[in-house]
């Protein structure tokens, strides 16, 4: 619910920039002004820059200076840098009927309903930058801290909070959603306590909490430090960063690169892969668990703790525990990358695409994503003669999942998207990718 608000924010007050939401409302503290936070791993399917927390802020890897409290004096105050308050306000009330017909004498209807009010009060809070590199000019950075040290050691990025967009007052956000769809009722009773496809949640946002912000990557050399205002490619703190293809071709290989390893696990070890990913589908809480002991396995894999309370993650963590050190981190990166991809979605496409692992479509609802994608790029290809193959279940199935990420399927039975929707698109491409390499449906 949170980080349906903040990427709603961030996209109205800045649709085309690089304003970052933020995904957690317990993560929020760290991401306030001057906190230092690292970039993830570059997926085609983040629309945004995705940064992890740190526990750290600019002033605590500083060496001390004349003035011990500079770094908190570029805090904004009552003067001309102090905030600036925004309002932002949304009511969306829609309800879709719909069929779908195909050539094979098969029609599908269904009805939805949804319900979403928010009214934020906002303010923005930013570092003016002249001080920044006052700071720098008076302060270096303490190259014998341990944080600084380990980044270092493994070429890690490093960057520092300078913008965030906050709110003013307490704030609350409703969202109810009502599904005729049987099917979807069926799934929800089979994969999830839920039981039903109808719901209504909300959240309240407390005063003074980040959600969203602007981050300036650091360069660091010898005690000196400097702000990267027009980072490139190849500029980075320590080591490379970059990714500089786009759209279907790029995708295609960066999600070859990370998920093929998948498809030569030995049997028994699929199975304990299987069992692991199969659970975390159900339950976004252990999603975020093995998410976060997958990003500490790449961080530290030589210091690193695997243990766990879930008795679904239990044998995957013991043995990624005791593997040897080239295997963990190529299987590491491949998990992480899948539930990356994972975290894109929603939690209704997570239980469809279990569904579709027991019919064993996931093979074919790949071809069909990318016969979408590929439309988009305007290279000819319908997905109307694959949805052609399907039978009524499996087609209604395909047709839910396909929809969750903005792909609107038209009477003809093709299927077309917006520029927008690319991303949901491609994270969707991934999750079945990696499914498939995994030999999950067979």
């Amino acid at each position: 619910m949170f980080k349906k608000v903040t990427q709603k924010i961030a996209k109205q007050m800045d649709p085309k920039g690089d304003l970052v939401p933020v995904h957690s409302i317990s993560d929020q503290d760290h991401f306030r002004l001057l906190c230092l936070v690292r970039r993830k791993r570059k997926a085609r399917f983040h629309p945004f820059p995705c940064y992890r927390r740190t526990e750290y802020r600019l002033q605590d890897v500083l060496l001390p200076g004349k003035d011990k409290d500079s770094a908190e004096s570029l805090l904004p105050s009552g003067d001309s840098q102090g905030p600036r308050e925004f309002t932002t306000t949304g009511s969306v009330s829609d309800r879709v009927d719909g069929s779908l017909s195909i050539p094979v004498d098969v029609e599908l209807g269904g009805a939805a309903s949804l319900s979403q009010q928010w009214h934020v009060k906002l303010e923005k809070k930013h570092i003016l930058v002249p001080k920044l590199e006052a700071l720098r000019d008076e302060r270096k950075i303490n190259m014998k801290h341990d944080f600084i040290k380990q980044l270092r050691k493994a070429g890690q990025n490093l960057y520092v909070v300078h913008e965030t967009i906050e709110t003013s007052e307490e704030a609350r956000y409703e969202e109810s959603t009502e599904a005729e769809a049987r099917f979807m009722a069926r799934l929800y009773a089979k994969f999830s306590a839920k039981g039903t496809t109808g719901s209504k949640q909300s959240v309240t946002i407390p005063r003074g909490c980040t959600l969203a912000f602007r981050a300036m990557q650091l360069t660091i050399r010898d005690a000196a430090w400097g702000i990267n205002y027009l980072p490139e490619n190849n500029a980075s703190t320590f080591a490379s960063d970059g990714f500089p293809r786009t759209k279907l071709d790029a995708l295609e290989k960066e999600v070859k690169q990370n998920c093929d390893i998948l498809s030569h696990l030995a049997d028994e070890l699929n199975v304990i892969v299987v069992k692991s990913i199969k659970a975390v589908m159900r339950d976004r809480n252990l999603l975020e668990e093995l998410a976060e002991k997958m990003e500490a396995v790449l961080d530290e894999p030589d210091n690193c703790e695997l243990t766990t309370q879930s008795p679904d993650l239990k044998d995957l963590l013991s043995t990624l525990q005791f593997s040897p050190r080239c295997d963990l981190l190529s299987l590491t990166g491949a998990i992480s990358y899948t539930l990356d991809a994972f975290s894109e979605l929603t939690e209704d496409q997570l239980l469809l695409l279990l569904e579709s692992l027991e019919m064993k479509i996931v093979p074919q609802q790949l071809k069909l994503v990318r016969s979408v994608l590929e439309q988009r790029e305007e290279r000819g290809s319908t997905a109307a003669s694959l949805l052609s193959s399907f039978g009524a279940r499996e087609l209604e199935l395909s047709r839910a999942v396909l929809e969750r990420s903005g792909a609107e399927l038209q009477g003809s039975g093709a299927a077309a998207c917006k520029e927008e929707n690319f991303p949901a698109l491609a994270a969707l491409y991934a999750a079945l990718y990696a499914l498939h390499r995994l030999k999950a449906s067979g």
